[in-house]
């Protein structure tokens, strides 16, 4: 295939709600594709014998959870106006998958996955729990930051998890906010924080609310290829 250089470089911030929580990154990857094929919009290609579009993710979700926040980058051959492509794309979307924003970013940004900071997760006790099976949670959030390291395993392989809470705290609406690092040194998830606090996961329903970006030098190229790494599940 012949290569083009990319014109344009779209931003696209989307919900992932329902069933689609139980899809994972990489169909998710190739969901997003089907539906830019669809809409017929002139995506950019990366270089080399397996070329595929250039679009990017910016942080795997844990399957059972939903969104609110999730990003997602691509590439175009043909520029394309921000007036109506929202509905456009939704129009050959599925509905659980719906888009909030759309916006332009420098085609040279770095790219999303280099930039996520952190995750917001919102954590709220399922409707069908047992009253005693989410109790205690103000107590529970403080005896666990009061400890000097959470030591848990992933994948056979121990870590801390205590460095990978940027904040814990109770909203006004009462569920639990956790603000946990999503880096390439390491990631917190919201189902090994349940466990720590002494919680079964099923009781739970765990929401992204909001990914938290670093600035980054302008002058930083994004690769034409980021690896897709598939979640575990939730």
């Amino acid at each position: 295939m012949q290569e083009r250089t990319p014109v344009q470089r779209l931003r696209i911030t989307f919900a992932k709600r329902g069933a689609l929580k139980f899809i994972g990154h990489l169909d998710l990857a190739k969901t997003w594709e089907r539906i830019l094929r669809r809409a017929q919009l002139a995506l950019a290609y990366t270089q080399g014998f397996n070329a595929h579009p250039r679009l990017q993710l910016a942080s795997p979700l844990p399957l059972g959870i939903t969104s609110e926040c999730e990003l997602l980058d691509i590439w175009l051959e043909r520029a394309e106006s921000l007036e109506g492509l929202a509905e456009r794309l939704m129009a050959v979307s599925p509905p659980d998958l719906p888009i909030l924003k759309i916006e332009e970013v420098p085609l040279r940004a770095p790219a999303l996955q280099t930039v996520v900071e952190s995750a917001v997760f919102r954590i709220t006790p399922r409707a069908d729990s047992a009253p005693e099976a989410v109790a205690g949670m103000a107590e529970r959030v403080a005896a666990l930051l009061a400890q000097p390291h959470i030591l848990r395993t992933r994948r056979e392989k121990a870590y801390d998890l205590k460095p990978l809470i940027r904040s814990l705290q109770i909203g006004a609406d009462g569920a639990l906010y956790a603000d946990l690092y999503s880096t390439s040194s390491g990631t917190g998830r919201p189902d090994e924080l349940l466990e720590a606090l002494g919680y079964q996961v099923v009781d739970f329903d765990v929401q992204r609310v909001a990914l938290r970006l670093r600035a980054a030098p302008s002058d930083v190229a994004a690769p034409d290829e980021a690896p897709l790494a598939e979640d575990d599940a939730l």
